[in-house]
């Protein structure tokens, strides 16, 4: 039974619809005994990278950002929590570092792996524009507005663009306001799977 909600929190055709994780995660996830609504919560806030991303491509062409790491970020942010499990349903930050050096003992180049240490650390100096994006799909996801974070998101677009800031903030918030309409659902989808089995 175990297997059969992870594969579905992690695959299969639901409502919302979001895009499946990717086969690497998943088999990762799988290897690692991960709680179904941990999975849920990925495939949540990878989705969201991805509306992310396909935006700023679109809006800002000339900005220069690793699609790729944003959406494995997205992906495997949390990965901590399959042995932080306290932190799946209350506070802490013991599964951020945790994850870091897990996703690095299973292979995964430290470039990749930082996403599950940085993606609470976004006011770090040395957190680029990619570590702000997987950031801000874990915080949109569920429609929570981080100004502070939103502003260094605007600012790196604004330097990258040579736009005003306010354009910026207005295409930002337009596209955020959007994604956030379907947190609900989301929110549904992964509260509809259960941390222990």
């Amino acid at each position: 039974m175990t297997d059969a909600l992870l594969s579905r929190a992690m695959n299969d055709a639901l409502d919302p619809p979001l895009l499946p994780l990717p086969d690497r995660v998943a088999a990762l996830l799988s290897e690692l005994g991960s709680p179904p609504r941990l999975a849920a919560h990925l495939r949540a806030v990878h989705d969201v990278a991805h509306q992310l991303v396909d935006w700023v491509e679109q809006h800002s062409p000339a900005v220069v950002f690793d699609r790729e790491a944003v959406l494995f970020g997205a992906a495997t942010h949390d990965v901590g929590k399959t042995v932080h499990l306290d932190e799946l349903s209350g506070p802490g930050s013991a599964h951020e570092e945790a994850g870091q050096a897990l996703l690095i003992g299973h292979g995964i180049s430290p470039e990749l792996a930082r996403f599950a240490a940085t993606h609470a650390s976004w006011m770090d100096a040395r957190v680029g524009l990619d570590d702000l994006l997987v950031s801000l799909a874990d915080k949109i996801w569920k429609n929570k507005r981080v100004p502070d974070l939103e502003d260094l998101v605007v600012a790196r677009l604004a330097r990258a663009t040579g736009r005003a800031t306010w354009e910026e903030f207005l295409a930002l918030d337009g596209i955020l306001a959007r994604i956030g309409d379907a947190a609900d659902e989301r929110l549904a989808f992964q509260a509809s799977f259960p941390i222990h089995v």
